[in-house]
């Protein structure tokens, strides 16, 4: 008998390209979580849903409803659409796992609009037209980027969220890797934080988000410094196919300790 697992998964390029496919130069070089699952487990198949993810904070003050001022504009936001900013699916219980990321938090900064206070990525701005580049502007103020405090408090409320509607249903959070390709810096003095000091700090953060709340950790820094950064990191945010394959294996081996895959996908 067949069997489907349906994991919603809210994050960006790490999740998407680990969980789902990982294209290169438009060719498929990784096909996600199934390829990783059909030679032990033939009948079962994995659905991922997938939505990018602009920030915890801003998911959580999602509504569901695209403000008016900004539904009326048509604007090119990439990757980034504003029905799934301002969306809540990933609170609606219809799925077996959800699968979150820190990494928006890490890295992100939003919008926030002066007058209704909702909070933006403006995704793609450099693309918009004159005319509403200078809305932006003049509309909304830029925002700083979060502390991990304020993250791990926009996680632990987004994790109650969904508990509230789906008690008993996993959630998985992807951390960072750590190391930065670029970052040579060996003292200092004078700097302000780093990417890489930076990205600690979160890991750190959810650690202790998890011995709170019960969330498990895709140990994505753990992955790469195992495997090796040369070989998996092509930049600082992004890996190549064969990192994406070793974090979806990180995922299958989590989702089978916790019972949702057969224990045969564990080891």
């Amino acid at each position: 008998m067949s069997r489907r697992l349906t994991i919603f998964a809210k994050g960006n390029i790490d999740v998407q390209a680990s969980l789902h496919s990982h294209r290169v130069g438009g060719e498929l070089a990784w096909n996600g979580i199934n390829e990783l699952i059909r030679p032990s487990a033939p009948s079962l198949s994995v659905r991922v849903r997938h939505e990018t993810f602009t920030r915890s904070d801003a998911l959580l003050a999602a509504t569901g409803t695209v403000p008016p001022d900004l539904a009326a504009r048509v604007l090119p936001f990439g990757s980034f659409p504003v029905p799934s900013q301002f969306g809540r699916a990933v609170f609606d219980g219809r799925y077996d796992a959800v699968v979150l990321s820190v990494q928006p938090d890490v890295h992100v900064q939003l919008h926030r609009n002066r007058t209704h206070g909702y909070l933006l990525f403006a995704a793609e701005r450099q693309t918009w037209p004159a005319a509403d580049r200078d809305w932006l502007k003049r509309e909304f103020t830029v925002t700083r980027l979060l502390d991990v405090a304020e993250s791990m408090r926009a996680l632990a409320a987004v994790v109650a969220v969904i508990r509230a509607v789906a008690a008993e249903v996993p959630i998985l959070i992807y951390n960072v890797s750590a190391l930065d390709p670029a970052d040579s810096v060996h003292c200092h003095l004078g700097f302000e934080e780093t990417l890489a000091e930076r990205a600690r700090r979160f890991n750190l953060g959810l650690i202790d988000l998890s011995r709170r709340t019960g969330i498990s950790i895709v140990d994505v820094d753990a992955v790469v410094a195992r495997a090796g950064a040369a070989r998996l990191k092509l930049d600082a945010l992004h890996l190549t196919a064969e990192g994406h394959r070793l974090v979806a294996a990180e995922v299958v081996r989590i989702l089978a300790d916790l019972g949702c895959l057969p224990e045969a996908l564990a080891a």
